[in-house]
């Protein structure tokens, strides 16, 4: 068989619907000069049809170990799953959300691996952002809100409070911890419906342009220990969305907290396919999204925007088709050492730990690219 093709295989972590790549994807590989597989139904739940990709130039196959076994370059949304772990070849691309610094075992396959490795949360722009990342935490900060005003509710654990509030009622409080890109869609979103918000950051000039863009129940405030431990007493909704590329997460929000708040007020952790920043955090699924500790609700579902297919695909392709054009052109040597965003997404290639932050969280020796 031709070991040259892209491959986007269905996605198999649990309640994930999302898929790596649209028709109009496909479109353009081809019109790049590049051979697309998909597998079988790959497409469906995010609203496209097998025709839709055959019609746009792609090949269906039947079998996942068709895929690896045909392509160059695998394109997955979410990290490989431990059935997949055997179908991964030697300087095979694979180019997904990897979150390995919340995995030592699955860095620790892709060293033995010897495949190219390269993380869509780690690309990064020369002014710091995070372009892929950055529609998924649009999605993911305003379903914080979504599911934190949902699981309020008395039938779902909370404490019966609903967080826009009625005239001659107050509304409820929302703390959000961290001011980027979910941080911030999760206040619109409170703001919007007439919650009190507090969002905190440590990078004062974030907070001084959001003061000047943001409406007026949003309270901007510097990020401290301190500030936090007062306001989480208040808050019926935490939003944790602290991001350090590539790393773990850091924990602000320690199990002591829980027992200064509210019974049945909500911690959604944006962050937990980083390793969460609440201490008591733990990853859930869409079937299970909650638990309750300590009489808060705790909702940590690691895959939050594959819960809505039909937008977050197109978001999440939007922003990926170029990246992916530019490695299927020039391969992934020449993409390195020509872009420099696509090499700040190298995480482990041919055996060695490429990203500083994955090489500290366990301990292992890091190699410059």
């Amino acid at each position: 068989m031709k070991y040259d093709s892209r491959g986007i295989p269905g996605e198999i972590k649990e309640e994930e619907h999302r898929v790596a790549m649209t028709p109009a994807g496909v479109e353009l590989m081809k019109q790049n000069g590049h051979d697309v597989l998909i597998e079988k139904g790959a497409g469906i739940e995010s609203g496209f049809k097998d025709a839709a990709y055959i019609k746009a130039g792609a090949q269906i196959v039947e079998t996942p170990d068709e895929i690896f076994n045909r392509s160059d370059m695998i394109m997955h949304v979410k990290e490989p799953m431990p059935a997949e772990y055997d179908l991964i070849k030697k300087n095979q691309i694979i180019f997904t959300y990897l979150h390995l610094a919340a995995s030592e075992e699955l860095t620790k396959v892709l060293i033995k691996k010897r495949s190219v490795n390269i993380a869509y949360e780690t690309i990064q722009k020369s002014d710091g952002s995070l372009p892929l990342l950055t529609p998924m935490s649009e999605v993911a900060g305003r379903m914080a809100i979504q599911q934190g005003a949902k699981y309020l509710e008395m039938e779902n654990g909370g404490q019966g409070v609903l967080l826009g509030g009625v005239p001659g009622v107050d509304p409820g409080t929302v703390l959000i911890i961290g001011a980027g890109v979910a941080g911030t869609n999760a206040a619109k979103m409170a703001c919007g419906i007439g919650a009190k918000v507090y969002l905190l950051d440590r990078n004062l000039d974030r907070l001084r342009y959001l003061s000047d863009v943001m409406p007026k129940n949003c309270f901007l405030i510097m990020s401290t220990p301190a500030i936090i431990r007062k306001l989480v007493k208040e808050a019926d909704v935490v939003i944790g969305s602290v991001l350090i590329p590539g790393a773990k997460a850091p924990k602000l929000v320690t199990r002591e907290m829980l027992a200064t708040m509210k019974k049945g007020s909500v911690l959604v952790d944006v962050a937990v396919d980083q390793g969460g920043c609440f201490e008591t955090s733990k990853p859930t699924t869409h079937s299970n999204p909650i638990y309750i500790v300590d009489g808060i609700v705790h909702y940590c579902v690691s895959n939050m925007p594959g819960a809505v297919p039909k937008t977050s695909t197109l978001a999440l392709t939007n922003a990926t088709l170029p990246y992916a054009i530019k490695i299927a052109n020039k391969g992934w040597k020449r993409a390195f050492k020509e872009n420099n965003e696509i090499r700040s997404g190298a995480n482990v290639v041919s055996g060695k730990v490429t990203c500083k932050a994955v090489a500290d969280a366990f301990g292992l020796k890091y190699s410059e690219l």
